[in-house]
C-alpha cells in the first residue's frame, strides 16, 4: 500500500546506499584542501563584488563590517549542522536530499522549491552584478553601453552629465546567462583543478584590492561608523546593521554547495567539516576587510551600484589596477553563475527522479548526456528575471530563501538525533540542541531584518510551491508509489 503520510521519508541506509549503486559510484578524489577551495569558489563572488556596496549605501554605512560579522556567526552554527549531515549522508543533493532523509517528503519539497530562490534567483542576482562590471570595464577601454540597456526597467539612473534616465532592460545579464546555459547544455563543466585556478584568481584580486586600497583610505569616510537611524527600521543605526546583514547574507550562500561534494570526499568525516567551516572562516575575514577598505575609499552613500569594487578601484586612480580588478571580478562572478545554474538543474533532476517534478527535468540528451531541456528552461527563466528585476529585490529574495532553508537544516539535525540516534555520525555537532537552536535563532533574527514585502514574496512563493506539490508531486511520488518505478 502506498505511504500517504506527509512524514514519509527515505531511510538513511537507502540514501547512503544510493551513492554506491553498481556502476554509478563517483570516485573519491577530493581532499580537505580541494573542498575548501570549492567553498571559497562558491562563496567569493556576488557578495563581495556586488551586494557589499548596496547594503552599505542603503542600510548600514561603514557598519556593514559588523553586518558581515553577524552573518558569519549565523553561518558558523548552520555550517556545523551542515557538516554533520554532509558527513553522515555522503551523497549528492545538498539540503534537499538531507531533508528527504530526515524530515520527510513534504519538507523535502518545501526546501527543494525554496532552493530555486537560492540557485536560480541567485544566478540572476550575480548576473546583474556581472553586467555592472562588464559595462564598467568596457567603458575603461572606450566602449560605452547605454545605461538604459544595462539596467532593470523602472530603475532611475544618474548619468555622467548629471541628468537622469530610466532603465529599460539589462541586456549584458541576459547575454552571460545565455552563454553559460549553452555551455552547460553542451556538457562543459569545471574540473576541480580548473576551479582551484579560478579560486586563486579571485583570491589574488581580493587580496590585491585590500593590500593596495588600504593605502588610499580616507578615515573621514568611516565617520560616523554607524550612521544615525533615520527613524525607519533598517535605515542605518543598529537596525540598519541587522538589515544589512540580512541582505549580505547572500554572500555566504555558497558554503552549503560544498555539501554536494561529500560523495567524492576522500574522508568525509574529516574533509567535509574542514571544507565547510574553513571556507566560511576565510571568506568572512575577507568580507570584513574588503568592506572596511571599500567604505574607506568611497563615501558609503555613493556605493549603491551593482559594481561597488569597481567604484572603489576607480577612486584609487590606477587605470591598470582598475582593469585588473574588474577582470578578476568578472572571472569570479562568471564561475558563480555557472555553478548556480548547474546546481539548479541537478536539484531539479533529483526531484524529478523522485517523482516530485515532471519527467522533463530528468530527461538527458542521448549524445550530450546533460539535462538539456531542464537547463534551457532554467536559463530562460533566469535570463528574464535578471533582465527585468533590480538587484536589491533579487538579493533580498535570495537571502530570505536561503535563511529559510538553513532553518530546516538545523531542525533536521535535532530531528535525526532522536529518530536515528544509533546512526553512524562521523562528525557530530557539539552541544546539541544548543548549536542547532542558535543557528535557527540567528537565521530568524536575520529574517526579521528583511522588509515585510520580502516576507510576503516568500509566502506567495511557498504557496505556489505547495499548490504544485499537492496537485502533482504528491500524486507522482516514487516514495509513495514505488510500483511506478
Amino acid at each position: 500500500m502506498a505511504d500517504t503520510s506527509y512524514m514519509a521519508r527515505k531511510s538513511i541506509a537507502d540514501i547512503v546506499g544510493s551513492a554506491d549503486v553498481e556502476g554509478h559510484a563517483l570516485s573519491k578524489t577530493l581532499g580537505a584542501a580541494s573542498i575548501t577551495a570549492m567553498g571559497i569558489g562558491a562563496i567569493i563572488g556576488a557578495g563581495i563584488f556586488v551586494l557589499t556596496g548596496t547594503a552599505a549605501a542603503q542600510f548600514a554605512g561603514p557598519g556593514i563590517m559588523l553586518s558581515f560579522v553577524l552573518g558569519g556567526i549565523a553561518c558558523a552554527f548552520v555550517g556545523l549542522c551542515y557538516s554533520e549531515l554532509a558527513a553522515m549522508l555522503p551523497v549528492c543533493g545538498s539540503s534537499y536530499t538531507y531533508t528527504y532523509a530526515t524530515l520527510g517528503e513534504i519538507f523535502a519539497w518545501i526546501i527543494g522549491w525554496d532552493l530555486i530562490l537560492e540557485y536560480a534567483m541567485g544566478a540572476a542576482t550575480v548576473a546583474v552584478g556581472w553586467s555592472g562590471y562588464i559595462v564598467s570595464l568596457l567603458r575603461d577601454v572606450g566602449i560605452n553601453i547605454p545605461p538604459v540597456l544595462a539596467t532593470a526597467p523602472g530603475t532611475v539612473i544618474k548619468l555622467a552629465d548629471g541628468t537622469t534616465a530610466t532603465g529599460v532592460v539589462n541586456l549584458p545579464a541576459v547575454v552571460i546567462i545565455a552563454i553559460l546555459t549553452t555551455m552547460l547544455v553542451l556538457g562543459t563543466k569545471e574540473s576541480a583543478r580548473l576551479n582551484n585556478v579560478m579560486v586563486a584568481v579571485k583570491l589574488v584580486v581580493v587580496v590585491a584590492f585590500i593590500a593596495i586600497g588600504m593605502f588610499f583610505i580616507n578615515p573621514a569616510n568611516w565617520h560616523p561608523f554607524i550612521p544615525a537611524n533615520t527613524g525607519k527600521f533598517g535605515s542605518y543605526g543598529m537596525s540598519g546593521i541587522l538589515r544589512g546583514s540580512a541582505v549580505v547574507f547572500f554572500a555566504f550562500i555558497g558554503f552549503d554547495a560544498v555539501s554536494t561534494a561529500a560523495q567524492e570526499a576522500k574522508r568525509p568525516q574529516r574533509d567535509m567539516p574542514i571544507g565547510i567551516l574553513g571556507s566560511l572562516i576565510i571568506c568572512t575575514l575577507l568580507y570584513i576587510l574588503v568592506a572596511g577598505v571599500l567604505t574607506g575609499l568611497v563615501p558609503y552613500g555613493d556605493l549603491n551600484v551593482p559594481d561597488p569594487i569597481a567604484k572603489g578601484v576607480d577612486a584609487i586612480g590606477f587605470t591598470w589596477f582598475s582593469i585588473l580588478i574588474k577582470i578578476g571580478a568578472l572571472t569570479g562572478l562568471t564561475t558563480v553563475i555557472l555553478v548556480l545554474l548547474y546546481g539548479q538543474s541537478r536539484i531539479f533532476f533529483t526531484m524529478s527522479q523522485d517523482g516530485l517534478l515532471p519527467p522533463l527535468f530528468a530527461r538527458v540528451h542521448p549524445r550530450l548526456h546533460t539535462p538539456h531541456l531542464s537547463q534551457m528552461l532554467i536559463g530562460t527563466v533566469v535570463a528574464i528575471v535578471a533582465a527585468l528585476t533590480p538587484i536589491g529585490v533579487l538579493g533580498e529574495m535570495v537571502s530570505i530563501g536561503t535563511l529559510f532553508a538553513f532553518i530546516l537544516v538545523c531542525g533536521a539535525v535535532m530531528y535525526l538525533r532522536r529518530s536515528d540516534a544509533s546512526a553512524m555520525r562521523p562528525f557530530r555537532v557539539p552541544g546539541v540542541p544548543v548549536v542547532p537552536v542558535l543557528g535557527i535563532l540567528f537565521c530568524l533574527l536575520l529574517m526579521v531584518g528583511l522588509p515585510l514585502v520580502t516576507w510576503m514574496r516568500l509566502v506567495v512563493w511557498l504557496v505556489i510551491g505547495m499548490t504544485i506539490y499537492l496537485s502533482y508531486g504528491r500524486n507522482h511520488s516514487m516514495l509513495r508509489f514505488p510500483e511506478r518505478r
